[in-house]
């Protein structure tokens, strides 16, 4: 079982950054993708960006040029870097790790840009 605490969510006004964490109990080296997604009041969760155990990443047209999803394997951390914020952005950000066929999510930190 591994467990996934994200952090670093907050409010913020349009057009600034955060950076949201989301820190594994176990080895991300080993995963074979990690990724952020979100949820807004409403809406069906989303993809935001996603990292395949190869290096790759693809993320959501909304977010391309924005947002930079990253990896630190020696902290066993995700990172997702959030640049250039909008009041669209606003929502709940889940971090998802797959290894194999199991798959977990962290219980998710709220991102809230005012305009």
């Amino acid at each position: 079982q591994v467990q996934l605490v994200e952090s670093g969510g907050g409010l913020v006004q349009a057009g600034r950054s955060l950076r949201l964490s989301c820190a594994a109990s176990g080895s991300i080296f080993s995963a074979t993708a990690m990724g952020w997604y979100r949820q807004a009041p409403g809406k069906q969760r989303e993809l935001v960006a996603r990292m395949f155990s190869s290096g790759s990443t693809n993320y959501a047209d909304s977010v391309k040029g924005r947002f930079t999803i990253s990896r630190d394997n020696a902290k066993n951390t995700v990172y997702l870097q959030m640049n250039s914020l909008k009041p669209e952005d606003t929502a709940v950000y889940y971090c998802r790790v797959v290894y194999g066929s199991s798959i977990y999510w962290g219980q998710g930190t709220q991102v809230t840009v005012s305009s």
